[in-house]
């Protein structure tokens, strides 16, 4: 799950990071309202920030012409003007695709005098199964683009898990991007906070991109500019509060139907749908579609032990895909029964009229019965020997 940037400071401030002044707005006339009281505090500009979640926002052009999801404003009455600009409106950026993203919140945040900008990130290392801080002097870029042409600039700090990340640690990344003085101990602090976050949240990520050394009053600061963080799905029951932080409107509408059957899936750009028992199947049943010269057009994993109804859920999900042109079930039963798959494509198919061509390979737990279920249900199928076989055959199929 991920959560607009104005969520994601508002957890790091609660964990001791630095942020900007800043107030969520749903409507101009609360946007005008939030600039006025930042420019009443002493702040001499304002900043509009459309909130989705996506990145290169600043960047970003509004379908309706508008140049730019970030606007730098000196007065209240330019806050409005840009917030009535930008409310309702679709904004386009590099990670949305053409068809962009409707902006529904800003964030009304007091600007700041940037002197220099950072990267800081914390995120698991599934190479040796261990947080790891990532901190560069190259912020506000793509850390993939920064790895790709200078990775000498990234520098990375392992974390033991069952100590936590130490002040050393942190005292460590903090000289390593050319902090100094008194600046080391407050780059340790904030370095410390979002570790924290990341840690105690279950998340996933935290990025903050850019981190800023900034000037108010004749002295320097950090502040996080930017924040990003996402979380492991699995442990929201954890954090009720943060689950209350969940945005339907940011979320692709099938995602949401498969979610509130347990089910886990992600809509891509193919024309093969694919059913499979386990995470690691899936991205392998993927893969092999790819391999014989298709196009995978979704990820659904339905789980070790899925019920006849998720089953027909799935398929139901899959079918409301308009690009979706052939089915691969590619089932292989541990915990899962193949008979209860094999029920609940019957019962899918014959609820939903299914006239695609469907390929469906079972192997394990009650096997024979499933197959058998499928043999006497008089449907239209194409059965396949191995994970290679049945690939092979939607491929063809679709393609024919």
């Amino acid at each position: 799950m991920n959560v607009h940037e104005f969520q994601a400071k508002q957890l790091l401030a609660q964990h001791g990071v630095a942020v900007p002044a800043g107030e969520m707005c749903d409507n101009p006339e609360s946007a005008r309202t939030a600039a006025e009281k930042l420019i009443a505090s002493g702040h001499s500009r304002v900043v509009v920030k459309s909130q989705i979640h996506a990145g290169g926002r600043g960047k970003g052009v509004f379908k309706s012409g508008l140049q730019g999801g970030v606007k730098v404003c000196s007065n209240p009455e330019e806050v409005f003007v840009n917030a009535r600009a930008m409310l309702g409106q679709t904004l386009v950026t590099k990670q949305t695709g053409p068809e962009g993203r409707v902006v529904n919140k800003l964030l009304i945040e007091a600007a700041s005098s940037i002197k220099k900008e950072f990267y800081l990130a914390v995120l698991l290392d599934r190479a040796v199964s261990r947080p790891i801080v990532m901190a560069s002097t190259e912020g506000g870029m793509d850390i993939e683009e920064v790895a790709a042409r200078t990775p000498e600039k990234i520098v990375k700090e392992s974390i033991d898990p069952a100590v936590g990340m130490m002040p050393y640690q942190a005292r460590k990344l903090a000289a390593a991007l050319g902090l100094k003085g008194e600046l080391i101990a407050a780059g340790a602090k904030l370095t410390l906070g979002v570790y924290r976050t990341w840690w105690e949240l279950d998340a996933t990520l935290v990025e903050i991109n850019p981190l800023c050394l900034v000037e108010a009053g004749g002295k320097e600061s950090l502040i996080a500019l930017d924040g990003k963080i996402g979380f492991d799905d699995n442990a929201l029951y954890r954090h009720k509060d943060i689950q209350a932080m969940r945005d339907l409107n940011e979320e692709a509408p099938l995602e949401i139907e498969a979610s509130n059957y347990q089910l886990n899936y992600i809509k891509l750009d193919g024309n093969i749908a694919c059913l499979v028992n386990g995470a690691g199947l899936a991205m392998a049943t993927m893969d092999i579609i790819q391999h014989f010269g298709g196009s995978p057009a979704n990820f659904l994993d339905v789980g070790g032990g899925a019920s006849e109804e998720q089953v027909a859920a799935a398929f139901k999900i899959i079918m409301q895909d308009p690009n979706v042109k052939g089915i691969l079930v590619n089932i292989f039963g541990g915990i899962m029964d193949c008979n209860v798959i094999a029920t609940g494509i019957v019962a899918a198919v014959r609820e939903t009229g299914l006239n695609l061509p469907l390929v469906v390979r079972l192997e394990g737990n009650n096997v024979v019965a499933g197959q058998k279920t499928l043999a006497e249900s008089g449907l239209t199928l194409i059965t396949g020997d191995s994970m290679a076989d049945a690939a092979r055959k939607v491929v063809k199929a679709v393609t024919a």
